[in-house]
């Protein structure tokens, strides 16, 4: 089951947000942080399979800071739109604040064991998500850029990263910074390319895609389900 419904942010705000639940009692929530490419139809696909797992989850409409109901696809144009959207229309400290007004709204809602999942730019959004917002028990994020960038925040919570070693936008020599920046940490390398975890692109891995949702679905179970 899923819905449509409005998340008032600190500035009141009113932002959009994607709601899906599963069909028996939720094990906890999911926040699903969206691409360069909005909350489309792929995200909302991603949410809906973490709904069939078990949770209820939410995917906040980040670019409707800038205007409502953004969805891009893939072209080389909607690449160009979307690059520009995430990083030169947003202002990366508001989307943590709208993220962090998401989890307070899911801790509103009764939820208080909350993960995180990131893809692409909301992969580097996971990573700070798991530095600055309070509320989160555990954060995955998947082939974000600029996270070698920003090794001065350290996860407050559970954290896990994927990688593809064939990804042209962020090179192993970054994930290897990251590795020896946090030893502790699980980074998983596949043998794919940016965006393998979407199946409306060509660098869809189904492989990896397959490996890297086996290891996250675990991880969250271990760090929500059986949270006490």
């Amino acid at each position: 089951m899923s819905k449509q419904i409005s998340i008032r942010c600190t500035d009141d705000f009113a932002m959009g947000c994607y709601r899906a639940e599963p069909v028996d009692a939720a094990s906890g929530a999911i926040v699903v942080i969206q691409e360069i490419f909005g909350v489309n139809t792929h995200i909302r696909e991603v949410a809906d399979g973490y709904a069939a797992s078990g949770y209820s989850v939410y995917a906040p409409k980040l670019f409707d800071r800038i205007r409502p109901d953004i969805e891009l696809g893939y072209s080389e144009s909607d690449m160009a739109q979307g690059i520009d959207l995430a990083f030169n229309k947003l202002d990366l400290a508001q989307v943590i604040n709208d993220v962090q007004a998401t989890v307070d709204r899911i801790i509103a809602d009764g939820e208080q064991k909350i993960g995180l999942v990131g893809f692409c730019f909301g992969g580097l959004v996971s990573w700070l998500s798991a530095a600055q917002v309070s509320g989160l028990s555990a954060v995955v994020g998947y082939y974000g850029g600029g996270i070698a960038g920003q090794l001065d925040q350290s996860p407050r919570c559970a954290a896990m990263l994927h990688f593809g070693e064939l990804d042209a936008h962020i090179p192993l020599t970054d994930v290897d910074k990251i590795k020896q920046a946090n030893p502790e940490l699980p980074v998983h390398v596949y043998a794919a390319d940016h965006g393998f975890n979407c199946d409306h692109r060509g660098s869809y891995d189904a492989n990896a895609a397959e490996l890297a949702r086996s290891r996250s679905l675990e991880f969250f179970a271990r760090q929500l389900r059986d949270a006490g």
